[in-house]
């Protein structure tokens, strides 16, 4: 099935929960209002309904391929590329100065879902070159700069992040990849990555491999890893790219699923030495690679709202046509299309409320990034950075196990046609499973949630979003609507029980670590869950007033009303369960020996 990007549903969060309004007053995006927003996504939308979401299937059918150290990708990826990188999507919300377009990352979120959702696999180049313009923009000195950064943003180069070695995963203080220096500010990197997403490909002239490494005499742990540039190409003074860099590709995995992605093993230093140039200063490699993570982080959490939104629009689509059983209403005489009973409504309601609940969460996030980085109040910005530091780990946590929960749904309203391949939904839910994975697990995020947006500030910054929360329960009470009451109802609830929970997390995290980190991912599903339901609840609110002004498009109002109060009604209520779970359930995780397993 085709896909067709929601820009009603983008534009609309943009302009009732994200604000663009608000946004469009800072300081460089006045001219990045709702106008902007419309004509950037509309194109987005043509670019990746006709040129990238076709080869989403052909890309799973024919991965990328690997021969004497060179990777080709799928038929018709270098193309589909070489038109991304012509239309300045690669720049779109990098800074002017640097050959981007400077746009708010609360329209270039939006064209982040977009990508992906045509074709993960594709989607996945882009994101990882985005992370290293992030990390030279922030740590690069001016001679890297003017080295890589145009060439980067304009994706004319494309970007990578080394980090997972064999022995060292998510745990990066035994990373043993090592630096020399040269005397002439150089290094030679001696080491291999493993994991690497288009660490080799045929799709740009020159990969820019950003990679952490140790030099000689470095503290043990996390505090003695550097970030080095190691380039495929070495660049000459001029610009041109010089002799092939001594790093090289030495195979690819074979996937479960965003399978058109060629994930790489890398070898550095394999005859005589990568040449790699310092970002930054020796031994903060960590602290400059995190700016890359969570650039990443918060990509992989828009990759989960992309592929729900996939799968949703190809279960709904089915579900109208394939004709099964009569209704137990018996409003039609003989079989009908599936999408007439209620348990097939139950699904897709499910999947389309999840969806819209973490695609408005995550714009609402970016409106704050972009507030935090532009707004010229200091105050304004430190309260800006703090909400979307802690939106961070729920958009990447909860949007993504959100999507497995909905590219699963995807294959079950199939039926038996799901499990078949031809059909395309068991791709979705292969393709979702690596991003609970990726950027770090779930439990990962869960971890961060935690120990540094809980624990470190007692509570403080939770409490403050729930006070947030309070302000929406209180309009939604000041609603006449049934579904306004009822919605308030449960968000009271949830809100509630993630006090509950802030207060334990605060207190037990010391005294108790077992115990609270039992429940870790328990409480970032709680967290998530009542971040987008308040998002559903503010647009909920919105729709309400565009109806009563006679305003917009009826039937989409009317439909996001619906689906605000499913999501009330069938997902918010889980929070009371998650609760209980974290604050009662501990003992059991930890109770049996460890020979018993």
């Amino acid at each position: 099935m085709s896909y067709k990007a929601p820009v009603n549903d983008m534009l609309f969060a943009m302009e009732h929960l994200a604000r663009i309004d608000q946004v469009a007053q800072l300081p460089g995006f006045e001219e990045a209002g709702l106008d902007t927003a419309q004509a950037v996504l509309e194109e987005c939308a043509r670019f990746n309904e006709e040129m990238v979401a076709p080869l989403n299937v052909p890309g799973d059918l024919q991965p990328s391929t690997w021969k004497d150290g060179e990777v080709r990708t799928t038929a018709g990826f270098k193309d589909a590329f070489a038109q991304y990188v012509q239309g300045g999507w690669q720049g779109l919300q990098h800074p002017v100065d640097a050959g981007g377009q400077g746009l708010p990352k609360t329209i270039g979120a939006a064209c982040v879902e977009m990508l992906n959702s045509a074709n993960m696999s594709f989607a996945l180049c882009p994101l990882l070159t985005d992370g290293a313009i992030e990390a030279l923009l922030t740590a690069g000195s001016d001679t890297l700069k003017a080295t890589y950064l145009d060439k980067l943003v304009s994706g004319q180069w494309t970007g990578t992040m080394n980090l997972t070695e064999p022995q060292a995963g998510s745990d990066l203080a035994l990373v043993r990849t090592r630096a020399e220096t040269q005397g002439d500010g150089s290094y030679q990197v001696f080491g291999t990555k493993i994991f690497i997403t288009y660490g080799e490909h045929d799709m740009a002239e020159n990969i820019v491999h950003l990679v952490l490494a140790r030099v000689a005499g470095a503290p043990e742990g996390v505090k003695g890893i550097s970030l080095f540039v190691v380039p495929k190409f070495l660049v000459n003074a001029d610009g041109t790219l010089g002799a092939r860099n001594d790093v090289h590709c030495v195979s690819i995995e074979h996937k479960l699923g965003i399978k058109a992605s060629p994930t790489c093993v890398l070898q550095f230093g394999d005859h005589g030495g990568a040449t790699g140039f310092l970002v930054g200063e020796e031994n903060r490699g960590l602290e400059y690679m995190f700016i890359m993570m969570n650039a990443a982080r918060y990509a992989v959490g828009l990759q989960g709202v992309a592929i729900a939104e996939r799968a949703y629009q190809q279960a709904a689509a089915f579900a109208k046509e394939r004709v099964q059983s009569r209704p137990v209403d018996g409003s039609v005489a003989g079989s009908a299309t599936i999408i007439h009973h209620p348990d097939v409504r139950r699904m897709l309601m499910t999947m389309r409320a999840y969806t819209q609940g973490c695609r408005a969460m995550a714009l609402t996030a970016a409106a704050a990034f972009d507030a935090a980085h532009a707004h010229p109040d200091a105050q304004v910005r430190q309260d800006n950075q703090a909400f979307y530091e802690f939106m961070v780990p729920l958009i990447k946590g909860y949007s993504t196990e959100m999507s497995q929960e909905v590219t699963s749904l995807g294959v079950q309203v199939h039926g038996g046609m799901g499990f078949i391949e031809e059909t395309g939904a068991a791709q979705h839910y292969r393709d979702s499973k690596i991003l609970t994975i990726y950027e770090g697990t779930t439990a990962i995020q869960a971890n961060d949630l935690v120990g540094r947006k809980t624990a470190r500030d007692g509570g403080q910054a939770a409490r403050g979003i729930a006070s947030q929360i309070e302000l929406t329960e209180q309009a939604l009470k000041a609603s006449g609507s049934d579904a306004a009451q009822a919605f308030a109802q449960r968000l009271q609830a949830a809100r509630e029980d993630f006090l509950a929970v802030v207060a334990f997390v605060a207190a037990s995290s010391k005294t108790a670590p077992n115990e609270v980190f039992a429940g870790s991912v328990p409480y970032l599903m709680l967290a998530g869950n009542l971040v987008a339901g308040w998002q559903m609840g503010r647009a909920l609110l919105a729709a309400e007033q565009l109806l009563a002004q006679g305003a917009g498009d009826r039937a989409f109002l009317e439909a996001k009303v619906t689906t605000a109060h499913f999501y009330a009604t069938h997902i918010l209520v889980k929070t009371s369960a998650l609760r209980e779970e974290i604050l009662h359930g501990a003992s059991t995780v930890m109770a049996l020996p460890q020979d018993s397993f």
